[in-house]
C-alpha cells in the first residue's frame, strides 16, 4: 500500500470540531480493536513532531497505519477484504486525508501560535459548582508512547535527559505500562486530581519540549 509522507508544507488548515469527531467516528468503527479514538491519535501524532527523527523521513506506510490498527498484513491474503479495515479505497483517502491535516495543522499551531494549541483530553465535567472540570490524558499519552516506539533508540537519550526526561514523566506515568509502576504511582494514577495536574502538564511540557527540539 502505498502512503504519503508528511510533507511540512501542506496545508495546515485546523480540523473543524465537525471534521474531528467524524475522524474519531470513521476510526472507532473499523473492524479491528487496534484503531485508534481521536485522543490517541492526537498523542501519536504530537510525539511523530517531537521524535528526535524527522517525520519527513519516514515513509508514511511506517506510521499512518498505525492510527487505524494497520492494514491487516497479518490476515491471510485470500480473506482479506480489499480496502482492509476500511469499506472502500474513498474512505481510506478520506481518512487518510484528515490524518495528515491534523498533523499539519497541530505543527503549525507549535510553531505560529503555541498558546492556542489545546491538545485532545478526555474531560469529566465536575457536578460541583465552583469545582473545575477534571481531565484525563492517558489516551493521549497513550498514542504519544506508541511513536515513541517507533524509535526507542532516538527516544532514549530524551527520557534520560536531566531537561528532557521530568518533561516526559507524566506521559510515561499516564500511558505506559501499569505493571510497571510503583505502588506511589499507582495511587497518583487513582485520584482524579492527581490525573488532572499530570494532564494539565502535559500541556506544558509539551510545548518546552517542541521549543527545545527547535533550538538544535
Amino acid at each position: 500500500m502505498e502512503y504519503p509522507q508528511y510533507d511540512p508544507q501542506s496545508d495546515n488548515l485546523p480540523l473543524s470540531d465537525e471534521e474531528l469527531s467524524t475522524l474519531d467516528d470513521m476510526l472507532t468503527k473499523l473492524p479491528t480493536e487496534a484503531s485508534m479514538n481521536i485522543e490517541a491519535l492526537d498523542g501519536f501524532l504530537a510525539a511523530l513532531l517531537l521524535s528526535p527523527k524527522p517525520l519527513a523521513d519516514l515513509p508514511g506506510a511506517a506510521w499512518l497505519p498505525l492510527a487505524w490498527g494497520g492494514d491487516g498484513d497479518d490476515l491471510e491474503a485470500s480473506t482479506k477484504p480489499e480496502n482492509y479495515p476500511f469499506a472502500s479505497g474513498k474512505q481510506r483517502k478520506r481518512v487518510t486525508l484528515l490524518v495528515l491535516r491534523h498533523l499539519r495543522s497541530i505543527a503549525w499551531q507549535w510553531t505560529a501560535k503555541p498558546e492556542l494549541w489545546e491538545p485532545i483530553f478526555s474531560v469529566a465535567e465536575s457536578d460541583v459548582e465552583g469545582e473545575p472540570d477534571l481531565t484525563d490524558a492517558e489516551e493521549w499519552a497513550i498514542g504519544f508512547l506508541t511513536a515513541v516506539d517507533l524509535a526507542p533508540e532516538a527516544w532514549e537519550p530524551l527520557f534520560d535527559d536531566a531537561v528532557t526526561g521530568p518533561l516526559l514523566a507524566p506521559v510515561a506515568l499516564l500511558g505506559g505500562d501499569e505493571t510497571q509502576l510503583s505502588d506511589e504511582e499507582r495511587a497518583r494514577l487513582a485520584d482524579p486530581k492527581e490525573r488532572d495536574a499530570l494532564s494539565r502538564a502535559v500541556l506544558d511540557n509539551v510545548l518546552l519540549l517542541w521549543a527545545a527540539r527547535n533550538k538544535h
